[in-house]
């Protein structure tokens, strides 16, 4: 996925440079192309695409939080009191 979002930033860059050397181009012009043709597209695109790893890692995270949980203190129960308590002679 990566290489054909460096092609595409490729053939943007070269529209861009087009548009901006062109005698009835203006910078604003091959501003707003880099902009609409390039970042904001394939910033959507690398955003969708990469949802799955996202929510994977989201996923590995949760699982170990839980796991780490559960081996510190037995099972997921609060923890008593520390101290015993004192017995009264009878």
């Amino acid at each position: 996925m990566l290489i054909v979002a460096v092609a595409w930033m490729f053939v943007v860059l070269l529209m861009t440079l087009a548009e901006a050397t062109s005698t009835q181009g203006t910078l604003l012009g091959a501003f707003f192309t880099l902009l609409l043709y390039g970042v904001l597209p394939l910033g959507i695109v690398l955003y969708v695409m990469g949802t799955p790893a996202r929510r994977r890692v989201r996923r590995q995270a949760e699982a170990a939080q839980e796991n780490s949980s559960a081996q510190r203190d037995g099972g997921g129960e609060p923890a008593g009191d520390p101290v015993a308590p004192e017995r009264k002679e009878p």
